[in-house]
């Protein structure tokens, strides 16, 4: 820039001149005429583009105590919803982003991802999210968006059983649509391959460490039979039960999913401490006692992942740590912010 420069170089030679005393008027100036370059479109990223705790502190200063408090009732009266709450928000983020989508009702153009494999017959906690929406809307109306309500009931739903804490980063605001396709192609299976669910991790920004922190929201929570079915009657196509699953381990579950029927019935994915968010879920595997394949798969198709599997089983605290950071990461795959999508009214629906 020829002005700035100019600027500068008449700034250098009354220096010379007058003396050092300048330099403070110098190093104003230079300021000055760099400003034009300044970066302003970072202060509008951190507002646009950035998640951060504070986010409601002005707008809506009780929103963590009224999610915190539904959520706490409802897992009161029945223990699971913690483990279907924070299922919630990992099928959520893994399609679209961590928008809200997977709350949509069907209406219109939209087809809800409710009616996708990994959701139909299985999500839930959809009336405790319309509890804190509805709570939410009397606090501080078209204030809180539904995406966030899922990344903190997450949250609290893990604290409430035990797990660990941390500060979930918000702003987040709603999709105006849903993807059923998205759901079915993008959510891991629990009979997918390693390198299958790896690549999906990989998709959505996260890695081999987060795939195997992550995985140990299955420490609470149930599996229907139709899950792991065919883990214990034809896991190769040969007719036989998965050679890596504990036999008698094995024998015990067939007593109640049987070849036909039973697809509803409900297991515990860690039998050991089924209410307790910890690190049994691991053990469990070091056991070969992982209730599914998706399970099993951290410990024999992958030297990194099974190493992480036996730091976790020997060290809780460690497992606490990285669960906590890969829960912020996962929270944080591309979000709506600023001027995208809405808050919605209902969770259930998008905005008139």
């Amino acid at each position: 820039n020829t002005t700035s420069t100019t600027l500068v170089q008449l700034l250098f030679r009354e220096v010379f001149l007058k003396g050092t005393t300048m330099v403070n008027s110098i190093n104003f100036l230079l300021l000055l005429s760099l400003l034009p370059f300044a970066p302003f479109c970072h202060c509008e990223k951190k507002n646009e583009g950035y998640l951060y705790p504070q986010f409601y502190d002005g707008s809506c200063p009780r929103v963590q105590e009224i999610v915190q408090s539904v959520v706490a009732k409802a897992v009161a009266k029945e223990p699971r919803m913690a483990a279907s709450l924070l299922r919630l928000h990992f099928h959520d983020c893994f399609v679209k982003g961590c928008d809200a989508s997977v709350l949509l009702d069907s209406s219109g153009t939209i087809i809800s991802e409710k009616r996708s494999n990994p959701n139909r017959d299985s999500a839930r906690g959809f009336e405790v999210i319309d509890e804190i929406k509805s709570a939410l809307e009397k606090e501080c109306s078209h204030t809180v968006s539904c995406a966030d309500i899922l990344a903190l009931a997450a949250r609290d739903s893990t604290v409430l059983t035990g797990g660990p804490s941390w500060e979930v980063p918000l702003g987040r605001r709603d999709s105006l649509g849903a993807s059923i396709s998205g759901s079915n192609n993008n959510i891991p299976a629990p009979n997918n391959t390693f390198e299958t669910i790896l690549t999906k991790f990989k998709l959505k920004g996260l890695d081999i460490v987060d795939l195997v922190a992550l995985s140990g929201s299955h420490t609470i929570g149930d599996s229907r039979c139709t899950s792991f079915r065919q883990r214990l009657y034809n896991q190769t196509g040969n007719g036989k039960a998965d050679f890596s699953l504990d036999q008698q381990y094995a024998a015990e579950l067939r007593t109640r999913c049987p070849r036909s029927g039973g697809d509803q019935n409900l297991f515990v994915l860690d039998f050991v401490t089924p209410l307790k968010f910890d690190n049994f879920y691991y053990k469990n595997l070091l056991a070969n006692k992982g209730l599914l394949s998706s399970d099993e798969v951290l410990l024999t198709k992958n030297k990194e992942s099974a190493d992480l599997v036996r730091k976790y089983a020997e060290r809780n605290d460690l497992f606490f740590e990285q669960f906590a950071q890969s829960m912020v990461k996962m929270g944080n795959i591309t979000p709506l912010t600023g001027s995208r999508g809405e808050i919605r009214k209902n969770c259930r629906k998008i905005n008139k």
